[in-house]
């Protein structure tokens, strides 16, 4: 099932959903949020799908939210060979780990705002895994155990900022720089996320086009490498790395202006679609 969360347009009130058709269902009676309904398991899930909700909204009735509030969400740098490869580096023989803070969080619909510290900033498509149940020292085996499902987040980087300091934090971690969703996919609905097409899509463009089957390293090995240094709570989020094809890298670079729109398309996870403007 596919699960969101939203405000309707006209009352402002913040709900929980689940996509039955082309309309979403309110399920706020199961859990008041994301972050509850995952707590509460497939008890939950299962509630979810008996319930004959009461009222239904078209797309164009509701604003989304972010699909989670995650306590925090890890991402992994160079994580397919052909985007290390045009950045001039060698592919990591582990996992590069930092941080998307969490003023940086954004939802589906809502504005990239552009610093006026930065002349450089990129798109990156890619497939997150949100967490299911408390992680730690997890066995690669029994990683996907842990995931309650996948969604879709733009890792957007200020490149002046991150090539610049020298470690990724600042450059990476700006107020809108993690939009994420619209829908958390739930991991029964996905067979094998590792055959996944993935596409970066700028003003109606292809930037971005691979397949999470050329991820470096796959969900369950990011799990528990991750989980022998960093508990997971319930609704973090691992941002699993981008596909070549970021603007940076292209001769000429290409930045993120005001008016460009670029859209994150994942195979049986829907699109995620953010607007730029302009900030202070």
């Amino acid at each position: 099932m596919k699960l969101t969360q939203f405000r309707t347009r006209t009352a402002q009130r913040a709900l929980l959903g689940v996509l039955r058709g082309d309309r979403i269902a309110d399920i706020t009676a199961i859990a008041p949020d994301m972050n509850a309904l995952i707590r509460g398991g497939s008890a939950d899930l299962a509630a979810v799908e008996k319930l004959s909700a009461p009222d239904e909204y078209s797309f164009d009735d509701v604003e989304f939210l972010p699909a989670v509030v995650p306590s925090k969400i890890v991402a992994i740098g160079r994580n397919y060979y052909d985007h290390a490869l045009e950045g001039g580096s060698e592919p990591p023989s582990a996992p590069l780990i930092f941080t998307k803070l969490p003023n940086s969080l954004s939802a589906h619909g809502a504005p990239i705002v552009l610093p006026s510290i930065s002349e450089q900033v990129d798109f990156e498509a890619e497939l997150s895994v949100v967490i299911g149940k408390r992680a730690s020292r997890v066995a690669e085996a029994d990683a996907l155990d842990y995931v309650f499902g996948y969604t879709l987040i733009n890792d957007v980087s200020a490149r002046d900022l991150q090539f610049g300091d020298g470690q990724w934090v600042r450059g990476k971690g700006l107020d809108t720089f993690a939009p994420l969703g619209p829908f958390i996919t739930t991991r029964d609905d996905i067979a094998d996320v590792h055959t996944l097409k993935i596409e970066g899509i700028l003003n109606g463009e292809v930037m971005q086009s691979s397949n999470t089957a050329k991820m470096i390293f796959r969900v369950p090995y990011l799990i528990h490498y991750i989980t022998q240094a960093i508990t997971l709570e319930p609704g973090d989020v691992i941002a699993t790395g981008t596909p070549e094809g970021v603007g940076i890298f292209r001769k000429p670079p290409v930045v993120l202006k005001p008016g460009d729109v670029f859209d994150v398309v994942i195979e049986g996870l829907g699109k995620l679609s953010n607007p730029v403007i302009a900030g202070d």
